[in-house]
C-alpha cells in the first residue's frame, strides 16, 4: 500500500491523515477502517487517532497512547457500567474513548491517586495544546465525571471539574430551493426517498435508518420515532409528498425490516447516506459545507420561517430543553428580511 500517513487535528478531533494517489483497491481497503472518512476539502482519508491504527500506519506510539493495566480493566468496567445504563452504541464508544485518552495521559498514576490537578494538567497540555474543540473537550469532562462518580477510591472532587464555555456555533441551514435542488439531483429512488424523509421529518440519521415500515402511520400522517436520543418516543410529521414516495419506495424495494436497507440486506449505513448527500450537493452546485445533520437543522429553522411555535418544533425535534430549539430564532432570516438596512435608505 502506497501511502503516507500522520497524525492530525481534523475539525477539532485527534485523526490519522492518509494521503495516497486515487486507486480503486486502496479505496476499497480504507474503507475497511472503522470510521474511515473521505475530506473533499482536504483532499485525504481520515481515520480514528487509535494505538491500533498507529501501529498499521507504522506511526509512533506516543505515551499518551498506552494506558497502564488497570487503566485497561477500569475502561472495560466502565463500559459495562454504560451498558448495564443503557446508553446508546454511540455514547458508550465515546466515553469510553474520552477516558481512555485521560487516564493514558495519567497512566504512571494509580486511579486513587488521580486528582483535579491532573485533570487541568490534561486540559492545559493536550486538550488545548492540541487545539482540540470544546465539544471534545465537554465530552472528555462529561467521561471523567461519570467515572469518577462510581469509583470507590478516588481523589476527584467531581463538583469542581469545570466544563469549557460553550461555543456559540450556528447550524449551516439550506434554503428550500437548494433542498428541492438537491433531491432533484437524486437520481436513485432509495436515495431520493431517504434524503426526503429525513429533511420532511427532521430525522436524525440515526432515527431514519432505525426506522422500521411500520413506524409510518399514513392514516393519522404522523412517523413514530422510537427509542430516539434520551431512549425517547415522539411523533413527527409525515408529509403527504414523501408518503407516496414511500409507497412507490416500498413497491420497488419491498424492504423486509428496515425501512432503508443495504444491498445485502440490513440497516443502510450512515456513511453511505452521508455519500448520497454530497454527491447530490455537488450535482446540485451546493458549494455550502453540509451534513445529514444539515437536512434536520433546515426542516426547523423552515417550520420557524413558515411561523410554526417554537414549542410545537422542540416536541417535533424531540428536543428534552427549549434552549436547544432557541438556536433557530438565530438562523433565521426571516426577521431579518424585514429589517430596512441603513444603507439602501
Amino acid at each position: 500500500m502506497n501511502y503516507k500517513a500522520k497524525a492530525l487535528v481534523h475539525k477539532g478531533t485527534p485523526r490519522i491523515a492518509v494521503y495516497f494517489e486515487k486507486n480503486a483497491a486502496l479505496i476499497a481497503r480504507i474503507k475497511t477502517f472503522e470510521d474511515a472518512r473521505w475530506s473533499a476539502s482536504k483532499q485525504y482519508w481520515h481515520l480514528p487517532d487509535t494505538a491500533a491504527n498507529r501501529l498499521h500506519f507504522k506511526l509512533p506510539l506516543a505515551h499518551t497512547l498506552v494506558p497502564n493495566a488497570e487503566a485497561i480493566a477500569s475502561i472495560e468496567t466502565f463500559k459495562r457500567y454504560l451498558l448495564s445504563k443503557r446508553y446508546s452504541p454511540n455514547t458508550i464508544n465515546t466515553y469510553s474513548d474520552a477516558l481512555k485518552s485521560f487516564l493514558t495521559f495519567c497512566n504512571t498514576k494509580a486511579i486513587k491517586d488521580i486528582t483535579n490537578d491532573d485533570i487541568i494538567a490534561y486540559n492545559n497540555d493536550f486538550i488545548l495544546k492540541n487545539k482540540f474543540s470544546s465539544s471534545y473537550q465537554n465530552q472528555i469532562v462529561n467521561a471523567i465525571k461519570l467515572f469518577f462518580k462510581i469509583v470507590k477510591e478516588s481523589s476527584i472532587e467531581t463538583d469542581k471539574i469545570h466544563r469549557p464555555k460553550r461555543e456559540k456555533v450556528l447550524p449551516n441551514v439550506l434554503s428550500k430551493e437548494e433542498v428541492f435542488r438537491i433531491l432533484d439531483a437524486t437520481e436513485n429512488l432509495k436515495h431520493r426517498t431517504l434524503l426526503a424523509l429525513v429533511y420532511s421529518a427532521g430525522l436524525r440519521i440515526s432515527e431514519a435508518l432505525e426506522m422500521k415500515p411500520k413506524d409510518i402511520d399514513s392514516i393519522r400522517m404522523l412517523i413514530h420515532v422510537k427509542n430516539a436520543k434520551g431512549k425517547k418516543d415522539r411523533y413527527t410529521l409525515l408529509s403527504e409528498k414523501v408518503l407516496l414516495l414511500l409507497r412507490e419506495y416500498y413497491m420497488v424495494y419491498k424492504p423486509k425490516k428496515y425501512l432503508f436497507e443495504g444491498q445485502f440486506g440490513g440497516m443502510y449505513s450512515s456513511r453511505s447516506a452521508q455519500i448520497v448527500l454530497k454527491r447530490a450537493a455537488a450535482r446540485a452546485g451546493i458549494k455550502k459545507s453540509i451534513t445529514l445533520h444539515t437536512l434536520r437543522h433546515s426542516f426547523a429553522t423552515h417550520l420557524l420561517e413558515s411561523g410554526t411555535d417554537l414549542r410545537y418544533i422542540q416536541d417535533l425535534l424531540g428536543h428534552s430543553s427549549p434552549k436547544t430549539t432557541m438556536i433557530y430564532t438565530h438562523v433565521s432570516n426571516d426577521s431579518l428580511k424585514k429589517i430596512k438596512n441603513p444603507f439602501d435608505v
